[in-house]
C-alpha cells in the first residue's frame, strides 16, 4: 500500500525532529528479526533512554539532507531503522550493538551520525564499545586510587618489617 504525501511529510518531519534533538544517531539494519525480539529490543532501548523508529530509506535520506550533516551518508542496504537519544551519546550504538551480538545476523549497525557528521560502521562500532559513563567514572576513581593504595601497602609492609 502506497503512503500518501501527507503521511510522507509527517514521517519526514518526525525524522527531522529526531535528528534535531539527537546527540547521536545510529542506522540499524535488521532482517529476519522476529516480532518478539524487536519488541524486547525496543523495550530495552527505551529503558536506556534510546528512541527507535523504522522509516523508508528515501524518506530517511530526505530528512538527513535537510539537516546538513557533513560527510557522506553510509551505505544503507536492506531494511533500515534509526536509534537516537538526546542524552548519552554512546547509548544508541551500545544498545544496538549488544542486540547485534545476541541476535547474530538479525540486527546490525550500518553507520550513524556523531557530532554533526556521518560516521561509518567501524566508527560507530568503536563508539558502541565505550563503557557507560558510570563505569568510566568508576575506572577513573580506580586509577586515582591506585597510587595511594600502593603507598599504603608499601608503608604497611615497612611497618610490619620493623615490628
Amino acid at each position: 500500500m502506497a503512503i500518501s504525501k501527507d503521511k510522507k511529510r509527517a514521517i519526514v518531519a518526525k525524522l527531522a525532529d529526531a535528528f534535531k534533538e539527537a546527540s547521536s544517531v545510529v542506522f540499524v539494519g535488521f532482517s529476519k528479526l522476529t516480532v518478539k525480539d524487536a519488541s524486547k529490543m525496543r523495550k530495552d532501548l527505551a529503558q536506556a533512554g534510546v528512541r527507535y523508529y523504522v522509516a523508508k530509506k528515501s524518506l530517511l535520506r530526505l530528512a538527513l539532507k535537510q539537516q546538513g550533516y557533513t560527510g557522506e551518508v553510509p551505505e544503507l542496504p536492506g531494511e533500515v531503522a534509526i536509534a537516537w537519544t538526546a542524552s548519552d551519546v554512546t547509548a544508541p550504538a551500545r544498545g544496538v550493538h549488544e542486540y547485534g551480538t545476541k541476535l547474530k545476523g538479525a540486527v546490525a549497525l550500518l553507520g550513524g551520525v556523531f557530532k554533526g557528521a556521518f560516521a561509518d560502521v567501524q566508527r560507530i562500532v568503536d563508539i558502541a564499545t565505550i563503557p557507560p559513563l558510570p563505569v568510566l567514572r568508576g575506572m577513573f576513581v580506580n586509577v586515582i586510587n591506585s597510587p595511594i593504595q600502593g603507598l599504603v601497602v608499601a608503608l604497611d609492609a615497612i611497618a610490619k618489617k620493623r615490628a
